[in-house]
């Protein structure tokens, strides 16, 4: 089935615009200074919140 009006291309492009994808936004851990995103635990040194929620040992096993 064809369409009976065409879409302006200006029309099209606004529409688009939309469909972006969001950066992510990083923050620094506060132990190791690698980027992280935020409310989440930290992948390099397993920390969350100040407190170590996986150890070291735990990471390199599961890897």
């Amino acid at each position: 089935m064809s369409r009976s009006r065409r879409h302006s291309h200006m029309r099209v492009a606004r529409r688009r615009a939309l469909q972006k994808a969001a950066v992510p936004h990083l923050v620094p851990c506060p132990k190791c200074k690698t980027p992280r995103l935020p409310h989440r635990l930290c992948p390099t040194c397993g920390t969350y919140a100040g407190r170590q929620v996986i150890r070291q040992e735990e990471r390199k096993r599961a890897s």
